[in-house]
């Protein structure tokens, strides 16, 4: 299924920019004489950090749901809950990465996450009962 390919490289491509981001920063700190280990949730490196981390925990199930649900039952609702779950992991980046803080409250960054949650649970819905179709 093309939806189920195209959405595993953007998931795949924003996994390593979130990285990358990282590296810089990381970089930048350094240079700047900077902790490599922050904790306050308004530093831009321990933002970088936890959105990266956050991307790493949930891209690749996401990826492996993508693909099966597409090999297995490729159709409209699969190609809907794939969009839907690269969208809320693209949100949920973004509202990280946009906050003042991780102490304050972003609206795309929850939007983000109750959407990986829904769509995340409804792709594993759907993959299960592949099996009976």
């Amino acid at each position: 299924m093309p939806v189920a390919i195209a959405c595993t490289a953007v998931l795949g491509a924003l996994l390593f920019l979130l990285g990358l981001n990282v590296s810089r920063m990381r970089g930048a700190t350094a240079r700047a004489g900077g902790s490599q280990l922050p904790t306050d949730p308004a530093d831009r490196l321990f933002i970088a950090i936890r959105a990266h981390g956050n991307a790493a925990e949930y891209i690749p199930t996401l990826i492996v749901l993508f693909l099966l649900l597409g090999a297995r039952s490729p159709g409209p609702l699969a190609a809907v809950l794939t969009v839907g779950a690269t969208a809320a992991r693209l949100l949920h980046a973004w509202g990280m990465l946009t906050a003042p803080s991780l102490a304050a409250r972003s609206g795309f960054r929850v939007s983000g996450a109750v959407g990986t949650y829904a769509f995340g649970v409804a792709l594993a819905v759907a993959a299960l009962a592949s099996i009976w179709r």
